[in-house]
């Protein structure tokens, strides 16, 4: 019913929006803007048709990537290739142009595959990220599809699924591949690493970068680990699990609302979402566009939400947020049990943030008690001073002191 309801004043507003963002191109394209009040009706209207949500994934805007530093900088153009597509999720290569991906050393470039959270938001959300590391690296992503869009006839998707898909997507790439991890993959990141050392698998990666993801949540617990436990889990699932409306493909589907998620996420901080429209509204009367367009950038991409399985958000919340089930000893996958301490020829970095006000410091290190096996030279932990959870790996700070970091790791390991 909720989300019949959601879909109904969505589809109520649009027609105004849709109008709004006429109104404000006509303004600039006849250059009106400067006149007396009109750039204030433009901004006007640009700010109420930008608070939409949207359910489709935005594109990831990378078409080319520079390579070399100085005078041997040059670009290179990338295309996105599907190596593997499932129902749920695809496994997306970064395909640059030239085509033997070596680095400046003359040998093939790591693999990296990127693992992206299943949390409300598209795999796009770390596109900077992936432009980041393609620069020395042969770069894939898990882009989880929406499952407002899967049909029923698909089955189910649950956390023992989405740790079958990365260890079905690091068999797809081989041996040799190293993994990085952003928030919530994490645990099944972990997961699926330590099941196939366990299974002395032959493609077992060679590095895993974890980066702010809810390891041990009983550590330096947050407003979003406190409200998880506040509650029982057959709360979560009668309040915030909807079924999809029969307009769409996944008609039916028992889902997590992508746009409940978003939120949440909101209603912890709505004052600096609510500055950012104002800020929006008065750069583009004053003319300081770029900081205005940098505003849009973000919004479009956080306001493309993504709707998740219910079985896999009731068992995440369940095993991740309440009982704690990795941290423990205890999680499992289709029933075998998962034995951190089995990873050896896997390096470990873990990442956290110093402001992370969603996975606070000491949730990720935790990977490094449970991962005993592995060599002590073969771990590292950074903590990344002045940033939040989106810091980690996204602007400046995860540019120019994270990610040298996370190079440096892998291509020692490579």
């Amino acid at each position: 019913m909720l989300y019949s309801a959601y879909q109904a004043l969505t589809d109520c507003l649009t027609p105004w929006q849709q109008a709004a963002t006429l109104t404000t191109e006509s303004l600039r394209a006849a250059s009106w803007t400067g006149a007396t009040g009109i750039s204030q009706v433009a901004a006007a209207c640009e700010v109420f048709a930008r608070l939409r949500l949207t359910h489709t994934r935005p594109s990831f805007g990378i078409d080319s990537v520079t390579v070399g530093q100085g005078s041997e900088a040059r670009e290179v153009a990338v295309t996105e290739q599907v190596m593997q597509r499932r129902a749920f999720g695809t496994l997306l290569r970064f395909e640059r142009a030239d085509v033997d991906q070596a680095g400046d050393s003359g040998h093939p470039l790591p693999k990296v595959l990127i693992v992206a959270p299943l949390s409300g938001h598209f795999a796009t959300l770390l596109a900077d990220t992936a432009r980041t590391m393609l620069a020395d690296h042969d770069v894939y992503i898990t882009d989880w599809h929406n499952a407002r869009m899967v049909p029923l006839s698909e089955g189910s998707f649950g956390l023992s699924d989405y740790v079958d898909h990365v260890i079905g997507f690091i068999e797809a790439l081989g041996p040799n591949t190293h993994l990085v991890a952003v928030c919530q993959p994490c645990v099944p990141v972990l997961a699926a690493v330590a099941l196939m050392a366990q299974r002395n698998h032959d493609a077992q990666p060679r590095s895993m970068t974890l980066m702010a993801g809810p390891i041990d949540c009983r550590v330096n617990p947050t407003q979003v680990n406190e409200m998880a436990v506040s509650k029982p889990i057959d709360w979560f699932e009668r309040n915030l699990v909807h079924t999809v409306p029969l307009r769409y493909p996944g008609a039916m589907r028992r889902v997590y609302p992508g746009f409940l998620q978003l939120s949440a996420f909101v209603a912890m901080n709505p004052e600096r979402h609510k500055s950012a429209f104002e800020n929006l509204y008065t750069q583009r009367i004053a003319g300081e566009h770029d900081q205005a367009e940098a505003t849009v950038k973000f919004y479009d991409e956080y306001f493309a939400v993504n709707d998740l399985p219910a079985e896999f958000y009731l068992e995440t919340v369940a095993q991740v947020f309440q009982e704690y089930t990795l941290a423990r000893g205890v999680f499992e996958v289709h029933g075998e049990r998962i034995d951190a301490s089995a990873i050896r020829r896997t390096a470990l970095f873990t990442v956290e943030g110093e402001r992370d006000d969603i996975c606070a410091i000491g949730q990720t290190v935790a990977a490094h008690d449970l991962c005993s096996g592995i060599k002590p030279w073969m771990k590292h932990h950074h903590v990344q001073l002045g940033v939040g959870h989106y810091g980690v790996f996204s602007g400046r700070r995860w540019r120019e002191q994270i990610y040298p970091r996370v190079r440096e790791m892998i291509h020692a390991m490579s």
